[in-house]
């Protein structure tokens, strides 16, 4: 499924310039330069595309922003079309801007194992490869401490032992390309997005209602 998404992506690129050109490109691509504030912390999580997994975590009370990128891997500078290869190391990520008055680390990890299988290894349906797997990212002791103990909870009572999730230490963050950004948001028409993203999104929201922001997403 990686090449379906990839072709879809060249197909709306390709639509995108050949309507407006391509001294035009960046009227249509909003810019994301969230700057973050003080008293806002921030969290990682890769779990399958980040076109999805961003727009669950912007749906959440408390998240001020969700960036889509790369992590996890040895290479630099990666690209969408690089950590396509599988070479990288690097797996889509997202990070996820929070004020930690109102909600904390662990309902974010808690979101986060409520929004994806992580029983599968290197992906989430229908995307398969190793820049899909499931990681959590930490940065403390305390959060590593949180992250192993919804593990422990979750293959005790529901999993049985199987959950694939990568526990890693975190080290660097790679902002994709900013067509990446806000992508289900800004294209709701999308074959990717509404055979995927959204029904993902509505699945989580069903589930966790008493996390979501007042706004509709």
């Amino acid at each position: 499924m990686r090449v379906y998404k990839g072709i879809l992506v060249l197909v709306f690129t390709a639509v995108v310039l050949a309507v407006l050109g391509f001294s035009n490109k960046q009227r249509l691509i909003e810019t994301t330069n969230y700057q973050q504030q003080k008293g806002i912390e921030v969290a990682y999580f890769a779990s399958g595309c980040f076109w999805c997994v961003e727009a669950i975590f912007e749906s959440v009370r408390g998240v001020e922003e969700a960036v889509s990128g790369y992590a996890g891997g040895h290479s630099t500078n990666p690209t969408y079309s690089s950590i396509g290869t599988g070479k990288t190391g690097h797996s889509e990520s997202v990070a996820v801007y929070y004020n930690p008055k109102v909600i904390s680390f662990k309902t974010l990890v808690a979101v986060y194992y409520g929004s994806h299988n992580p029983t599968t290894v290197n992906g989430q349906k229908p995307d398969f490869g190793s820049q899909y797997r499931s990681i959590a990212f930490y940065k403390t002791t305390a959060e590593k401490k949180i992250i192993d103990s919804a593990i422990a909870k979750l293959n005790k009572e529901k999993y049985n032992g199987k959950i694939a999730t990568e526990v890693v230490q975190f080290t660097k963050f790679y902002k994709a390309e900013e067509y990446h950004q806000d992508f289900e948001r800004r294209n709701p028409n999308q074959g990717y997005v509404k055979a995927v993203s959204i029904p993902r999104l509505n699945k989580f929201k069903s589930k966790f209602p008493e996390l979501l922001k007042d706004e509709k997403h």
